[in-house]
């Protein structure tokens, strides 16, 4: 067995996840949405049942595109004690208004680069070099694992099975706990 199978092998099933989807629009249109349900919110949906499928409980915010708004919620999320990991989607991209990385990235103390290395390779055989594009970090923040990533369904399709593959090894590791 190798290091990271042994790690892997010490993981208990059943985090706690605070997500949040952001967006703007979205958040105009469905504000105080409590589930993805109720937001119109598919890429939501796919994240939530994919954690669900897997064991874990999931909290669920609809946030605007707004650096100060993001931040508030990061860091009340990571201050929650029953909180082991975060995941983000939307508010990646290019256009002004696209603040999630603005966001997260300076409260992050460490970063896992191979989170958007990966997702950016993996990209590429469905988008070609448009995945150049693609920004999507991972990092710990006050002992808790973040994800942020795209918020198309293909994106997030993508991205929840590198998360879950990987889940119980990061946070574990973000916990001092290996």
């Amino acid at each position: 067995m190798n290091t990271s199978d042994e790690h892997k092998s010490h993981t208990k099933r059943g985090y706690t996840i605070g997500f949040a989807t952001i967006s703007s629009s979205r958040y105009l249109d469905h504000e105080g949405a409590r589930n993805p349900s109720e937001a119109d919110d598919a890429s939501g949906a796919i994240i939530i049942d994919a954690l669900h499928d897997v064991g874990h409980t999931v909290k669920y915010s609809l946030l605007p595109d707004d650096i100060s708004l993001i931040r508030e919620w990061l860091e009340g999320a990571v201050a929650g004690p029953d909180t082991d990991a975060i995941i983000t989607t939307g508010g990646t991209g290019l256009a002004p208004g696209d603040v999630t990385i603005e966001a997260a990235g300076p409260l992050l103390e460490k970063e896992i680069p191979g989170f958007g290395e990966i997702f950016r390779r993996e990209s590429m055989d469905e988008i070609g070099y448009a995945a150049m594009l693609t920004r999507a970090i991972a990092g710990i923040i006050q002992g808790r694992a973040v994800f942020c990533m795209p918020g198309s369904p293909n994106a997030v399709r993508l991205g929840i099975g590198i998360i879950t593959s990987e889940l119980g090894h990061v946070v574990e590791h973000a916990r001092g706990r290996v």
